[in-house]
C-alpha cells in the first residue's frame, strides 16, 4: 500500500512532552467498531469484560543514549539492539567522523570501539574493559527519549521514573512500552476486582520504532528486528482464556506484535524466544489478540499502520481526526485509545 494513505495533520501543541498524574487519569479513545466514545482510563474495569486478559511487557528500559568523542568531533550513540555480552548495534550521530576499528569515548571510564557498518548506517558498539554493560550504562548513558519529545527539552531526572512502566523489569529495551505507562497499582487492583486478568511477556523494543517510513510503499520498508520471550506457561494460561470466551487484549503495540510472532496459523500461541520483524498493515489477519490498548502514535508510521489494520484504515483516520479535535495528547507521554474492533 501506498504509504502516503497513513497520513494526517498533527497541530504541534498536542504532542505531550509530559504524562499526566497520576498515570491512569489520561484520557481514553474508545473506538468499538466504527464508534468513538471519549473516557478516561479509569474507565477500564467497566469496558472490559471478566474473563479477558490484558498483555503486558515486562521490558525495562535502559540508559541507552550516550554522549562522546573521537578525536575532537562528538559523537552521540543510540544503542538499539544488543548483539552480544559486550556488544550493540547503535545509530551513531556524526557517523561520517567514526571509521571502523576507532574507539569513541562517553566519559566516566566508559569506551567502546566501532565496527561492522550496516547498511541502515548503523554501527558495532564493542564496550571495552570488564565491567558489565549494564553498570556502564548506568554511568555514562541517559534515559532514551523518543526525538519528538528530546527535540523539545532536555531529558531530567523525572524522566528516569516517568519513562518505565511499573511492570519493568527484564532490562534491555531502549524504548518504553508506553501504552502500560498509564497503569497504576490501584487500577490493576479494579481490575482484579472486575474479573480481568494480566500476563506478561518480554520485548525488548528498540529505537527502530521511531524511525520513520522511507519508502513510498509499504513493500519497500524493511523493519528492524527486536527480541523477545514466552514461557510456555504464560502461552497456556492465554490459549484457555480464549477457549473459554476471554478476549486477550494487548496493552501496547509491542505486545501485540510478539503475541502474533508466537502465534499459529491456527491462533494458538506458543513459547516464543527470539528475534521478530513482523510487519502488520492492512490486510493481515489477526490470530493471537482480540484488541488493543495503545497511545496515539505518528502519521505514516508503522504502529499508524498496524493500527488501521485491527481497525480498519478509514476507521482509524477519522478516529484520529476524532481525538485531534478534542485535543488528546499525542506520543509516549500522551493519552490512550482502546481498540476493540467489531
Amino acid at each position: 500500500m501506498r504509504v502516503d494513505l497513513f497520513d494526517f495533520e498533527l497541530p504541534p501543541e498536542l504532542i505531550a512532552l509530559r504524562p499526566v498524574s497520576p498515570r491512569d487519569s489520561a484520557r481514553l479513545l474508545l473506538v468499538e467498531g466504527g464508534s468513538f466514545t471519549d473516557r478516561h482510563v479509569t474507565d477500564l474495569p467497566s469496558l472490559l469484560r471478566a474473563g479477558d486478559v490484558l498483555v503486558f511487557n515486562d521490558t525495562r528500559v535502559i540508559p541507552a543514549q550516550l554522549e562522546g568523542r573521537r578525536g575532537e568531533a562528538r559523537i552521540g550513540a543510540t544503542l538499539h539492539k544488543r548483539e552480544g555480552p559486550r556488544t550493540w548495534r547503535a545509530f551513531v550521530r556524526n557517523a561520517k567522523r567514526v571509521r571502523e576499528g576507532d574507539a569513541i569515548d562517553f566519559g566516566s571510564g566508559v569506551s567502546a570501539v566501532a565496527s561492522e557498518r550496516s547498511e541502515d548506517g548503523s554501527l558495532l558498539l564493542t564496550f571495552e574493559g570488564e565491567e558489565p554493560v549494564e553498570l556502564l550504562l548506568e554511568r555514562a548513558g541517559r534515559m532514551p527519549l523518543p526525538p519528538y519529545i528530546a527535540g523539545k527539552r532536555e531529558t531530567d531526572e523525572r524522566d528516569a521514573g516517568d519513562y518505565q512502566t511499573m511492570f519493568a523489569r527484564e532490562k534491555g529495551a531502549v524504548a518504553a512500552p508506553t501504552a502500560a505507562l498509564h497503569f497504576t497499582p490501584a487500577l490493576m487492583e479494579a481490575l482484579e476486582a472486575a474479573g480481568v486478568g494480566h500476563e506478561t511477556l518480554t520485548l525488548h523494543v528498540g529505537a527502530g520504532t521511531f524511525l520513520p517510513v522511507k519508502a513510498e510503499d509499504t513493500s519497500d520498508h524493511v523493519m528492524h528486528s527486536e527480541w523477545g520471550r514466552i514461557d510456555a506457561a504464560t502461552a497456556a494460561r492465554l490459549n484457555e482464556a480464549r477457549v473459554k470466551g476471554g478476549r486477550v487484549i494487548a496493552v501496547g503495540t509491542t505486545s501485540l506484535r510478539l503475541l502474533e510472532s508466537a502465534a499459529g496459523e491456527d491462533g494458538e500461541v506458543r513459547a516464543f524466544e527470539g528475534d521478530t520483524d513482523i510487519f502488520i498493515t492492512p490486510g493481515y489477519q489477526f490470530r493471537a489478540v482480540d484488541g488493543l490498548l495503545t497511545n496515539f502514535h505518528l502519521p505514516r508510521s508503522t504502529l499508524f499502520m498496524l493500527v488501521s489494520a485491527l481497525m480498519g484504515r478509514e476507521v482509524m483516520q477519522a478516529a484520529y481526526a476524532h481525538a485531534i479535535g478534542e485535543g488528546y495528547r499525542f506520543y509516549s507521554y500522551g493519552d490512550a485509545s482502546l481498540l476493540l474492533p467489531a
